[in-house]
């Protein structure tokens, strides 16, 4: 699957706020000839120094286009910001963690007469445009220019559930969002190939669509960047992933024509991590990453040995498949069983393990349900969900999904955000308002480790792994 970008110019659905001087701002509502004449009778005007913001409706990646008519100087000087949310929209740059990381979200530029230009690259819903100075300027039309892959048509889901059927379409749209030529984490930031935080974007895209070119070009751009000796993105956490990438994708897909050609990769990430591996099974790596809740605190060093355990099970069976010799990888997998996987409290950390023994206690089974949604991991929430379900029961991750991803719905999400935390609910905003009666703001006032306030995304891909549950345990057509 890979059939190209295109463009869709699309009219913002509501006037969030414009400033006094602005007349006929309505008129920016209705879509018109996507080209400037001498004689335009419909546009908004703006006499000097003030403001208009647009609400898109959803959340989307590109810029803005503005057609501008009439302008009573030269040039006349513009600040555009865009935001994943209102208040972003309305933030000043460095407040509260509002910043032009990865795209430029909060610039100035100009317009000027019988004019048709396209301003920026990211991702958002909310567009405000300040006019800088004295010159009056007429608008006729501004449009989200929304850059995006053709997709074909996805495998049918319908969970006979209003709420179920919105939660994966909401997820389907954000991992659409960011399947772009490469698999992007986010479309305002991490506009990077972060191959670990691939696996369930993976999962999804191939639950959706089946083998996709996408998938391939960015496990090809990892393992070009780290060579025999490096590790994907500098984590060797991160090269184990890229190997269950590999495994699982062909499994799911059929494509183990792909796993063949990168053979030599594959075993020689093997041979890497064995001599990372002590014979008494201690690890020995530079560096050790499961996700940001769990850095640096008590579980992750369980968490890293799971997922090496479920990368040397994935490698067993891909090289068992095609008809490879899985000598060395049996290693492996002796000297990472003998030590064990404790784990004191992290849920994704219970459920890789899980995933990787085949088996749960009933005190790490209490532990996964404890406080239901609460302790949830938008990147981790298939693991967590899948192991709920085999562990406990599909009944109660249903519901902890539901309870999970319906938050984030309530607070006016359109795509899936990179963290959420079930406390966050409490007394803030949705993400198309401004706070207001004490209430905290959704986007500004939270958001941890590097993703703290405006610089969190609100259009992350790795929360779209909830897409392969869905299929899984809550489709009515399959």
């Amino acid at each position: 699957m890979d059939n190209g970008m295109t463009t869709e110019y699309l009219t913002p659905v509501r006037i969030c706020s414009a400033s006094r001087n602005v007349s006929f701002a309505e008129a920016l509502l209705t879509a018109r000839d996507r080209q400037i004449g001498l004689k335009e009778s419909e546009y908004c005007y703006v006499s000097g120094k003030g403001h208009i913001t647009f609400d898109f409706g959803k959340e989307y990646s590109g810029g803005a286009r503005i057609l501008t008519f009439i302008a009573s100087a030269p040039t006349v000087p513009v600040r555009l910001r865009f935001g994943e949310s209102l208040s972003e929209a309305n933030a000043e740059l460095g407040d509260r963690g509002a910043c032009n990381d990865h795209s430029l979200r909060d610039f100035t530029t100009a317009l000027t007469s019988y004019s048709d230009m396209t301003f920026g690259e990211t991702g958002f819903r909310f567009l405000r445009i300040d006019f800088l100075s004295d010159a009056a300027v007429s608008i006729k039309n501004i449009y989200c220019a929304f850059n995006h892959r053709i997709f074909p048509a996805e495998t049918p889901f319908d969970a006979g559930d209003d709420r179920i059927n919105e939660i994966f379409y909401t997820a389907k749209r954000t991992i659409d969002l960011c399947c772009r030529e490469y698999l992007w984490d986010g479309i305002k930031r991490d506009r990077l190939v972060w191959i670990g935080d691939t696996h369930p974007e993976m999962l999804a895209l191939a639950s959706l669509y089946g083998r996709c070119e996408t998938i391939e070009r960015s496990l090809d751009f990892a393992a070009a960047q780290a060579p025999y000796g490096e590790w994907a993105n500098g984590m060797p956490m991160y090269s184990a992933w890229w190997l269950m990438i590999a495994a699982d994708y062909a499994e799911l897909t059929g494509a183990f024509d792909y796993a063949a050609r990168n053979i030599n990769y594959i075993k020689g990430l093997i041979s890497q991590f064995n001599e990372h591996i002590k014979e008494n099974g201690e690890l020995n790596l530079p560096s050790y990453f499961v996700d940001w809740p769990t850095h640096e605190q008590p579980d992750e060093l369980a968490g890293c040995r799971a997922i090496l355990i479920c990368m040397a099970n994935a490698a067993e069976r891909l090289l068992s498949f095609l008809g490879e010799d899985i000598a060395e990888v049996g290693i492996l997998r002796e000297k990472l069983f003998k030590m064990p996987i404790e784990v004191k409290t992290a849920k994704q950390v219970i459920a890789l393990k899980y995933l990787a023994l085949g088996s749960l206690s009933d005190e790490e089974k209490a532990k996964l349900t404890e406080g239901g949604a609460k302790g949830m991991s938008a990147f981790m929430s298939y693991y967590i969900l899948k192991a709920v379900a085999e562990t406990v029961s599909a009944e109660a991750a249903v519901d902890m999904m539901r309870a999970y991803y319906g938050a984030m719905l309530d607070k006016g999400a359109t795509t899936f955000f990179e963290d959420f935390d079930m406390e966050w609910a409490e007394n803030s905003s949705r993400v198309d308002t401004l706070p207001e009666n004490g209430e905290r703001d959704i986007h500004g006032d939270f958001g941890k480790y590097c993703y703290i306030g405006f610089r969190h995304s609100l259009c992350h891909g790795w929360s779209s792994g909830v897409i392969k549950f869905l299929y899984e345990y809550c489709n009515k057509k399959s």
